[in-house]
């Protein structure tokens, strides 16, 4: 049987070279320092490092823990419940590298380097922080994703397909914006309806857009001249029939992006710890945190 290179097909029968999947010498992938067995198929992901003991220390029990630079994974239990919480870093490209090593870890057979027969779907929820784009969403409150819009570049990187949509409030937030005119190529992808149904009530929804930066790509002006000074402010005033931007942060559309294409499902929920419209900003961060762990842990626990 013939396949084209460029399809899906002719990786999936390929052995991948130790130079593309790098294994370390204790069987574990390179940037995670995870081997297969060491990883739960229900995952947290936060940005900060130091976040994972705030996730995991609600854990009735750690079965491991495992770290290389940024990145920080504990596995254990709530109850009967296994659960990892991994640490990103900040960043598109870092979810790249955690999504990626984190698929591998689930379809790619190590032994071998070919990808495995049968597809495992993971869950996986980014608890982080965020600035909300709408006066009426207050700081400390938490806004969960219905779509990731990035205006990054990494998924130009990959091929991927939108349903209609999301094509239209792609085509909508272009004219809407102008960031063609600055080079940026938005991208949209919506979160898994499987998981957004469980986080409803005391939740906002709306679009997330995810920035590569948090100085210029999020209109802060310091010594830079900014080459779309007015993107901020347009954000806010964005619909699209029920849709409009809620808050922007520096992850979501990149999780959305590579969980569509790697078939898993994505969420991303926010505490709000400041609001840009009011020009806000939490009095006690670290405890808007805590009160988001707590809300959302025994749901996710529950999904496990």
């Amino acid at each position: 049987m013939h396949f084209n290179r460029n399809s899906l097909e002719f990786y999936a029968m390929k052995k991948i070279a130790e130079s593309e999947l790098i294994i370390n010498a204790r069987g574990a992938v390179y940037h995670l320092n995870l081997r297969p067995e060491e990883l739960a198929s229900t995952i947290v992901t936060v940005g900060d490092p130091d976040r994972v003991g705030e996730v995991s220390k609600y854990f009735d029990r750690i079965e491991s823990k495992h770290q290389h630079r940024e990145f920080i994974t504990h596995t254990g239990y709530i109850g009967q419940k296994r659960l990892s919480v991994v640490s990103t870093g900040i960043g598109p490209d870092n979810i790249d590298i955690v999504l990626n090593e984190l698929d591998a870890l689930a379809n790619i057979d190590f032994s071998t380097r070919q990808v495995k027969s049968q597809h495992q779907k993971l869950n996986l929820i980014r608890l982080g922080t965020s600035g909300a784009l709408q006066a009426q969403i207050p700081v400390d409150s938490f806004v969960v994703s219905t779509h990731g819009l990035g205006i990054d570049n990494l998924m130009l990187f990959y091929r991927h397909e939108n349903n209609p949509e999301e094509i239209e409030i792609l085509n909508a937030f272009e004219q809407h914006t102008h960031v063609q005119q600055a080079g940026i190529q938005p991208y949209l992808f919506g979160a898994s309806s499987a998981l957004l149904k469980h986080f409803v009530q005391g939740f906002s929804h709306g679009i997330t857009v995810t920035c590569p930066g948090f100085y210029g790509p999020q209109g802060r002006v310091l010594r830079g001249a900014l080459s779309l000074p007015d993107l901020i402010e347009q954000l806010p005033s964005f619909r699209y029939g029920n849709h409009h931007i809620t808050n922007f942060e520096m992850e979501t559309s990149a999780l959305f992006g590579l969980g569509r294409i790697l078939q898993h499902n994505c969420l991303s929920i926010s505490a709000i710890v400041a609001n840009r419209v009011s020009q806000t900003f939490s009095l006690d961060g670290a405890k808007a945190v805590e009160n988001l762990l707590q809300t959302c842990l025994p749901i996710i626990a529950d999904l496990a």
